[in-house]
């Protein structure tokens, strides 16, 4: 089986979808009509940067978004999905892939979650860390005994040995000097602008939550690994609370690329900028076949 995944914020650069634009009517069209819903040229920003500009939450979560999607509508025919799945953010680009969603339904939803995250990061001062070669039970673990006293949670089950938290600076300060004395291989802060995927995205998950509830979705032409369960759906209300609970729940990918795999997954397209989750998939499972689309041939 086909399974297509999606990336998340991170992987954006200066460039991203510039040969779409220019080389497919269609892609051009449909990056114009963003720009429209948007209210500003996103294009602009996404093809020529600055990088600053594009590393805010409100600009990069959309350009990812429309990098992915438009690539998807791009490969027509070829694009044949039979499972989908999408890291954070990407499970938008995925169930608008998979016809859950429409384009500019979709578009919407972004934005407002991007503008709800950043609000919601402006409320309180909160941060992430990547803990890496320690097992992921003792990661989860030693998170939930540091959460009695500071907020700390793990945020990204992003493959065996690669586990993102996210929590309150002190708590991801005691956690990194934590973790290093159990002999992680390394134990850094990263720079985003809040603790995704958190309590602290409650109240962005509050602003989600009427705006998902307002928005349409159709069944879909194939299940959805969603991010807080790692299970496959094909119910459009189940899939609206899995999106509402993600902004708070852990990212649990490498849960979700297992049960694809368990359930007949035997190749792996990534739609959208880099090469994140190939590598993701791999580490995961590494007889898995991955392929990427990224750039398109001129």
């Amino acid at each position: 089986m086909k399974a297509f995944v999606f990336p998340g914020q991170g992987a954006q650069y200066v460039g991203m979808g510039k040969e779409l634009y220019e080389n497919s009517p269609r892609a051009k069209e449909l990056f114009e009509k963003a720009n429209e819903i948007l209210g500003f040229r996103i294009t602009d920003i996404m093809f020529n940067g600055p990088a600053e500009d594009l590393t805010q939450t409100k600009v990069t979560q959309p350009a990812i978004f429309l990098h992915s999607v438009i690539l998807a509508d791009y490969l027509g025919d070829d694009f044949k999905p039979e499972m989908v799945a999408g890291h954070s953010l990407g499970e938008f680009s995925a169930l608008v892939a998979n016809k859950a969603l429409s384009f500019e339904d979709g578009l919407v939803l972004v934005s407002k979650r991007a503008m709800a995250m950043q609000k919601a990061c402006d409320l309180a001062p909160s941060t992430m860390a990547a803990i890496l070669g320690l097992e992921d039970q003792l990661v989860a673990d030693t998170c939930a005994e540091i959460n009695k006293e500071e907020i700390l949670v793990a945020a990204n089950f992003n493959c065996p040995g690669q586990l993102v938290i996210s929590g309150s600076v002190k708590g991801i300060e005691i956690a990194i000097e934590k973790f290093k004395e159990l002999g992680a291989k390394r134990a850094l802060q990263l720079q985003v602008s809040g603790a995704f995927h958190s309590p602290f995205m409650m109240p962005a998950q509050e602003e989600l939550q009427q705006a998902i509830n307002e928005t349409n979705f159709n069944t879909p032409i194939c299940a959805v690994y969603q991010n807080a369960t790692a299970k496959p759906s094909t119910n459009p209300e189940e899939i609206k609370q899995n999106l509402i609970n993600q902004l708070t729940a852990p990212v649990m990918w490498t849960q979700s690329v297992k049960n694809m795999i368990a359930d007949g997954a035997l190749h792996f397209t990534e739609l959208g900028p880099g090469k994140v989750l190939q590598g993701l998939v791999k580490k995961i499972e590494r007889s898995m076949e991955v392929a990427g689309y990224d750039k398109i041939e001129a």
